[in-house]
């Protein structure tokens, strides 16, 4: 099969996508897909899943539990994956076990309502609802696989109750390592450095397969073999976000140049989402990029300081180092923090990160507080003057809004920003300080192929489902809006997968 150049019509959807801005696009006029009769077939299989994260994996087990004997997971990095296992291991459930075993009254509609208010009104409730009434099912996989999860509920930014478990390691691979595993026992077929590169159609225009490059090596130039797979019951694409591709993401909003930093792996670059839109995947709310106002100027990726954060904020305070004073609710959702944080500007207009207080009694809580402080991204204070003087902050000032700060705990009332101190309760800043800088990173992109609540992509020129083709995760668009609820990516993932695992195994 001859290898198609493309990059004038993709050049042509980027250009476009900068005009358009975060309404709906329109799709490419040009929808030239490979067809099947001019395909020598090398490979086939049951089910083809392009991406190893929590989409893939989920999806690939509950197809084997379904009776699908072939089933095949392709990955163009050298491990299993992906942003998943970056991810924080943080996961939303309403309903749970653990939240009726602490007398937490939730439901899949309350959760919704509350991803709808962070996603300011236009994430897409169908696709809320759907993921969160399946939600303990995934946590169930999870637990299935070897999973472990922290004896207690978190309550993140924006959600109205605690809902959210923690993974033991704090990250996702505490999700991704029991779900490999589990998929080997299966006797899943599990394939590293395959690189997608286009869907294969028959003359009807259905998905019948894809051309992957085999031996693909990332970051080396070196592509791989190209080798076509044919699939019985058509392709998932789990393949994630484009939150590394400067290009692409700045091109939807020019605010998110190279000075915003990203936590994702490198492999995070978005070509399996583009060619979705060139065969006529519907672009959706692609200027919807979220960033994590809990990441630290200090480290790569998503880090340490990151969950350390996510656990903290809600016994912290956040302090503009300029003028010693709070300048956010610590626990709103993160559209509001991390644009609080980026208004934050030295005079010559540089970057400024504000500071995260903590008292050291209540930062050793979360164990991620150890390597924070062993890796120099977070520093330990005996005094408030020690700190004042390590951050450059006005000394007096500080002392102020710490002993304000303090009686809204005692309150329990937040008259600055309206935090609600529920966490908060007894926990008063005092020394010793942990003490964190905080900046944010691209994170997550809200935007993506429009799909429905099958997990099938839309097709433009229809508004049909494009049949074989399906796809969940952060590559699909709509589910979440102008911003993501923290913890809200993992029960979206692996619902998703699931989904399409059960639609492709009644097709």
């Amino acid at each position: 099969m001859e290898k198609k150049d493309y990059q004038a019509d993709r050049r042509k959807f980027l250009a476009g996508m900068g005009m358009a801005g975060a309404a709906v696009l329109a799709a490419p006029a040009i929808n030239a897909v490979a067809s099947q009769s001019k395909v020598k077939w090398d490979e086939e299989h049951e089910i083809v899943i392009i991406g190893s994260g929590f989409t893939g994996l989920a999806a690939a087990i509950e197809a084997k539990k379904l009776g699908a004997t072939d089933i095949v997971v392709y990955d163009k990095m050298p491990y299993f994956g992906g942003n998943s296992t970056y991810n924080g291991g943080l996961f939303a459930v309403p309903a749970s076990p653990l939240q009726q075993e602490k007398g937490v009254k939730d439901s899949p509609e309350i959760m919704a309502d509350d991803q709808v208010k962070a996603g300011r009104g236009v994430a897409y409730k169908d696709l809320l609802l759907h993921v969160a009434k399946h939600a303990n099912e995934a946590l169930q996989m999870t637990l299935d696989a070897g999973s472990e999860y922290l004896p207690y509920l978190q309550q993140l930014g924006g959600h109205s109750v605690p809902r959210t478990y923690q993974t033991i390691e704090a990250c996702g691979a505490g999700i991704i390592r029991p779900l490999v595993n589990q998929c080997r026992k299966l006797g899943i077929k599990l394939v590293t450095r395959a690189k997608f590169d286009s869907l294969v159609f028959d003359d009807k225009g259905t998905v019948v397969g894809a051309k992957m490059m085999m031996g693909h090596y990332f970051g080396r130039d070196v592509e791989g073999t190209a080798v076509n797979v044919r699939s019985k019951r058509g392709v998932l694409i789990a393949t994630g976000g484009f939150a590394r591709n400067v290009g692409l993401r700045s091109a939807q909003d020019p605010t998110l140049t190279e000075e915003v930093p990203s936590t994702n792996p490198p492999s995070a670059t978005g070509e399996a989402l583009l060619e979705m839109f060139r065969v006529g995947a519907v672009p959706v709310h692609m200027a919807y990029i979220q960033t994590g106002p809990w990441a630290s100027p200090d480290e790569d990726g998503f880090g340490y300081v990151s969950n350390y954060s996510i656990y903290n904020f809600a016994h912290s305070i956040s302090v503009n180092v300029k003028t010693g004073k709070r300048f956010m609710n610590e626990i709103a959702d993160r559209k509001t923090r991390a644009d609080a944080q980026l208004a934050l500007r030295k005079d010559d207009g540089s970057p400024l990160p504000p500071i995260t207080i903590t008292s050291y009694e209540h930062a050793k809580e979360h164990p991620t507080m150890e390597k924070v402080l062993k890796y120099d991204v977070g520093w330990k204070f005996d005094t408030v003057e020690e700190l004042a003087a390590h951050f450059d902050v006005p000394l007096e000032p500080l002392k102020n809004q710490i002993e304000e700060y303090n009686g809204y705990v005692k309150s329990g009332v937040d008259e600055q920003f309206g935090k609600p101190m529920g966490k908060a309760e007894g926990k008063y800043i005092h020394a010793p300080f942990v003490v964190v800088r905080n900046w944010p990173k691209v994170h997550y992109c809200q935007g993506g192929a429009q799909i429905d609540v099958h997990a099938r992509v839309i097709d433009s020129n229809t508004w049909k489902a494009i049949p074989g083709l399906y796809a969940g995760g952060e590559v699909t668009g709509g589910m979440h809006g102008v911003s993501r609820l923290g913890s809200c990516s993992i029960p979206d993932c692996m619902v998703m997968g699931m989904t399409a695992a059960r639609t492709m195994m009644k097709s």
